[in-house]
Order: structure tokens, then C-alpha cells, then sequence
């Protein structure tokens, strides 16, 4: 059974909510250089400023949402402090059945959406400290229906779900291709072909994304990285930045308002 790990913080607005394939962010963007996200990643302006997105090299572009495909590099800026953001994980979700709004890249036009992220804020918002989010859908929150499952070989679900399970693990693509009865090739190929990314790009993803769960921790930023499955503070602060465009440090920093509601944790609802 799936619980729920709540930290409460003063933070108005500001509100995270984790679950194995899905984030949900209301907080600061701060100044982020490009990213890079192993998942579908969705930005709203809270208040209708509108914000803006470079794709790659390419031109900035204004609007109230943005999509970004998984593994496309991007910067955003946002016009006020609070930005919303979702993640929908690229292994959970089939890219041949997705909504209409995921099927895009860059600025969308879609003000009903837009209008549904506000109002699923506003929700959470208003549950936040009164009760735990583990009855709420995420999915029918904010999409309107399930997303549909990613089709998957059973022997690379295997795997996938064993680094969903524990990101942290040293977990190698030879030891996963033994563990499965695949040849090194065969499975660094399949991966691939099964995920949309590479078995290295995967466990580089998971392990950063992984950091989310930690931004509420009194812990230091060396344990930290030793938690997540970093093998030093260097690693962590590079990789970290690599993904969410952003150090370590100013992400645990923005994130002492932020009230986390994480899925994978213990309970500790107030």
C-alpha cells in the first residue's frame, strides 16, 4: 500500500507532490540555466504573466504553457516567482496514446488546461495539512482521464522497476542484462527501443530526480549526495545541474517554504 510522507512548511503557494511517475511543483524557478528532464515536462504561469522558453539554441518564446519533451534541453524564465510545473515520467506513460496537450514542444495554446492547473492547485492547496493527497488521482486531476501505460518487455520492465524502486542502487547495464538473461547488447539496445533513452541517461535521471525527495531534509548536502547513490559532493553538484539547470544548494535553499507531499515515504500527515 502506497503512503504518504508529508513535510508542512509556511509556504503560501508553494506545494510539491511526488509520486514514482508524476510531480506536480508550485514554487520557485529561480535562475535556471538549460535543463534537461527524463520526463514530459509541463510549465503553467500561475497568474497569467507570461513566461518564456528557449528550446536548445533556439529563439525565446512567450506563453502561459509550455510542454517539453523528455531529453530536450530547455530554459525557461518565468515573470513572477511561483512557477506550476508537472513531470509526467517518459517510462510510464505510451507516447503513441498521450493527450493532445503532451504532443508538443515549446509554447501551447490551450487556455482550458491551463485553467484545470490552476484550479488542481488551488485543490491541493487547500487539502495540503488537512489531509493526505494518496486519494487523489493524479492523473484525472490534472489530465482528465488515466494516462495510458508505456507497453513495455517484460524483461526491461523488470529493470526499470527496480531503479524506480531504489534510484540510489549501483546497479550496472551488465548486471541488469545478467539479471534479465539478455546479452550486453541485446539489452543496452532494447533499453532503449522500450524507454526512449539510453540505460545510462535512465539511471542518471532517476537518481537526480531522486533529489526531490531529500529538498526538505536538515541533512547536509554531502549526505545528501551519498543518499541519492552520488559517489561524491562533485558528482552530485554536476549531475544536479546537468538536469535541473540549477546547484544543489539553490535548490534545498528555494525549496525551506515548500510543503512536500511524497508518495514513496513514510506517514506523516498533519
Amino acid at each position: 500500500m502506497q503512503t504518504t510522507r508529508v513535510v508542512q512548511a509556511d509556504g503560501g503557494e508553494r506545494l510539491m507532490w511526488l509520486t514514482t511517475t508524476r510531480v506536480f511543483y508550485a514554487g520557485l524557478l529561480g535562475a535556471a540555466s538549460e535543463r534537461n528532464f527524463g520526463g514530459y515536462g509541463i510549465y503553467v504561469s500561475p497568474r497569467g504573466l507570461p513566461n518564456r522558453i528557449r528550446i536548445g539554441g533556439g529563439a525565446w518564446q512567450s506563453g502561459e504553457l509550455f510542454v517539453v519533451p523528455p531529453q530536450v534541453p530547455h530554459r525557461v524564465e518565468s515573470a513572477e516567482p511561483l512557477i506550476l510545473n508537472l513531470l509526467v515520467e517518459a517510462d510510464s506513460a505510451d507516447p503513441d496514446a498521450l493527450p493532445a496537450v503532451l504532443r508538443h514542444c515549446g509554447p501551447v495554446q490551450d487556455a482550458a488546461f491551463v485553467r484545470g492547473v490552476r484550479a488542481a492547485h488551488a485543490h491541493l492547496l487547500h487539502a495540503s495539512g488537512r489531509e493526505c493527497f494518496d486519494s487523489f488521482d493524479f492523473d484525472r486531476l490534472f489530465f482528465g482521464q488515466a494516462l495510458a501505460p508505456r507497453p513495455m518487455d517484460a524483461r526491461i520492465r523488470r529493470v526499470v522497476e527496480r531503479v524506480n524502486a531504489d534510484p540510489a542502487a549501483a546497479r550496472s547495464a551488465e548486471q541488469c542484462a545478467d539479471d534479465v538473461h539478455l546479452s550486453f547488447s541485446r539489452f543496452l539496445h532494447l533499453f532503449k527501443a522500450q524507454t526512449g533513452m539510453t540505460y545510462r541517461a535512465f539511471r542518471a535521471w532517476k537518481r537526480a530526480r531522486s533529489l526531490l525527495r531529500y529538498v526538505r531534509e536538515s541533512a547536509s548536502l554531502t549526505d545528501i549526495a551519498l543518499d541519492a547513490g552520488y559517489p561524491d559532493s562533485t558528482h552530485f553538484s554536476h549531475s544536479i545541474r546537468q538536469i535541473y539547470g540549477l546547484k544543489p544548494s539553490d535548490i534545498v535553499a528555494g525549496s525551506r517554504r515548500l510543503a512536500l507531499h511524497d508518495a514513496a515515504g513514510r506517514v506523516l500527515c498533519n
